[in-house]
């Protein structure tokens, strides 16, 4: 039957409880709202939904709208909104988000490739997205990242603040890895929406803003979790009972796993997506159980003879067959018995994943960074950029025309000349790069000093965006959110790329209203 307030399943309340004195209806949110309330009573059509509007799209409102959720006693919490991260996000984690025994899930974004918050926070489910398709298999069913192009997608990345739970296993990100999990959100097959309240009826919707409530409404079928349980967990001790996505990117990164789907855990997938509720619940699952012990971070030099044994256990136990995906080059795995074994030939920094699974398909996975130097050599300490201050103009840089510039509406951090990227305060894109081989065997810095002022309002919401790469490597992104008062300089190491010519790219974006510059001096590439 049908959620309705008059049968008490429907409640629409205000971030205080409140069911007479609401906030102002908003037409940039109603298809949202309609989005959300429909896709958890498609999926969990016996639950009792509770909307919990925020007075404003502030971390302070939306936060306290998280709590009065937890005080009107729910237990599955969806979240389809975020924005950029900030060194603040560990107190909000503690304010708004720390509540155990409640299972928050939180949509990873849809602006592709890039962390966000709160889907970061090391208390909540981050959930990422999926195209999917029919297919002839045995499922029906086909699927894949979720990337309509460079700006749309499911997001997913490493966190530059939160910690990593202690659940999380993969290697290559030092904190929180965003996703854990994730479901169908492609748009271009999206679901049907009713709203006449800033739109004129029925619109086809997608985006994490659907797999989010998608994630929550399996855990409810799943069952109450654990009270002092992070329901954020349960889909890592189950891996077995997910869909694993292992085709398609939501952009380019380093290390490829951070946007690129694979066998096992993934950035953009995370572990995959629901098969029946068996991954959403805590415990086992009553089958055999899988654990293959993570042998840490790995690294040998390109000629060097590798042997790693793998250690894995099966709760009955019963043999193992194990697989591994992204060995380095010249690596293989016994199937039989779990020994890496080989001669390393290629360098780089490989995210490897090793499964263990037994003949009932009880399986599971652990995933470790692997980093392969050159082997032998020396290096001369020396700085690789040409016309690393701009004092030259152009000269050395391919840049969009007006960026290299000694205007004086933004002051150099040395000389007269710098990189000023954006600031129109509308729809623009400003690129500035330089190619450059690092030579074999070097330890190499980049350094920059970089001031970013805006116009835009403060709050949460990136919505102008400096992209700094090093080849296929983002090594950072910047955003109006973290505007300052003067130049800070930079630092990244770019050791793992030795032995290559790369592409140094800085990036702008900027959306169609209140300007943000993104000033770029001083720059250098230094090797030891």
């Amino acid at each position: 039957s049908a959620c309705t307030k008059a049968n008490g399943c429907f409640k629409q309340v205000s971030q205080t409880g409140s069911t007479t004195q609401l906030p102002t209806n908003d037409t940039g949110w109603a298809g949202e709202e309609m989005l959300d309330i429909d896709m958890v009573s498609a999926v969990c059509p016996n639950c009792s939904i509770i909307l919990v509007e925020a007075n404003s799209a502030t971390m302070a409102d939306l936060g306290a709208a998280e709590n009065e959720a937890v005080a009107l006693g729910a237990k599955f919490i969806s979240n389809s909104w975020g924005g950029g991260e900030s060194s603040s996000q560990t107190g909000d984690d503690t304010s708004y988000f720390k509540h155990p025994g409640v299972a928050i899930t939180v949509s990873s974004g849809d602006s592709a490739y890039g962390a966000e918050y709160p889907a970061t926070s090391q208390y909540v489910t981050a959930v990422g997205g999926t195209a999917l398709t029919t297919a002839s298999n045995s499922r029906g069913w086909s699927e894949s990242v979720w990337h309509t192009n460079s700006t749309e997608g499911t997001g997913s990345g490493c966190s530059a603040y939160d910690p990593k739970p202690s659940w999380q296993t993969d290697s290559g990100c030092a904190k929180r890895m965003e996703a854990d999990v994730s479901a169908v959100a492609d748009p271009a097959t999206g679901v049907a929406v009713y709203d006449t309240y800033g739109g004129s009826g029925w619109a086809v919707y997608g985006g994490t803003s659907a797999s989010s409530p998608i994630i929550a409404s399996v855990y409810a079928l799943a069952g109450t979790p654990g009270s002092t349980d992070y329901p954020a967990k349960y889909p890592y001790q189950h891996t077995g009972n997910l869909y694993d996505v292992t085709s398609g990117n939501n952009g380019s990164c380093s290390p490829a796993y951070f946007c690129t789907a694979g066998t096992g855990y993934d950035g953009p997938t995370g572990w995959g997506t629901p098969n029946g509720t068996a991954a959403f619940t805590a415990g086992s699952t009553g089958g055999n159980t899988v654990t293959v012990t993570n042998p840490g971070s790995q690294s040998t030099t390109t000629g060097s003879s590798v042997s790693l044994q793998i250690k894995a256990t099966d709760s009955a136990g019963a043999a193992l067959t194990y697989s591994a995906s992204g060995l380095p080059t010249g690596l293989s795995i016994n199937s039989s018995t779990g020994l890496i074994s080989g001669t390393a030939s290629t360098a780089g920094t490989y995210q490897v994943t090793v499964t263990a699974k037994d003949s009932t398909g009880a399986s599971g996975s652990t995933s470790f960074t692997w980093t392969v130097g050159s082997g032998g050599g020396g290096c001369t300490s020396s700085q690789l950029l040409a016309n690393p201050g701009f004092e030259s103009g152009s000269t050395g840089w391919t840049a969009t025309s007006g960026v290299i510039t000694n205007d004086s509406g933004e002051a150099a951090h040395s000389g007269s000349y710098k990189a000023w990227l954006d600031g129109y305060g509308s729809s623009h894109t400003d690129t500035l790069s330089q190619s450059v081989t690092i030579p074999a065997g070097c330890k190499a810095t980049l350094t920059f000093y970089l001031h970013i002022d805006t116009s835009e309002t403060t709050g949460s919401t990136a919505y102008d965006k400096l992209t700094v790469t090093a080849g296929s490597t983002t090594l950072a992104t910047y955003s109006n959110l973290n505007h300052n008062s003067g130049y800070a300089q930079k630092t990244f190491d770019l050791s793992s790329l030795a032995g290559q010519t790369v592409t140094l790219k800085f990036n702008g974006v900027e959306d169609s209203s209140l300007q943000t510059s993104f000033v770029v001096d001083d720059t250098a590439l230094t090797t030891s």
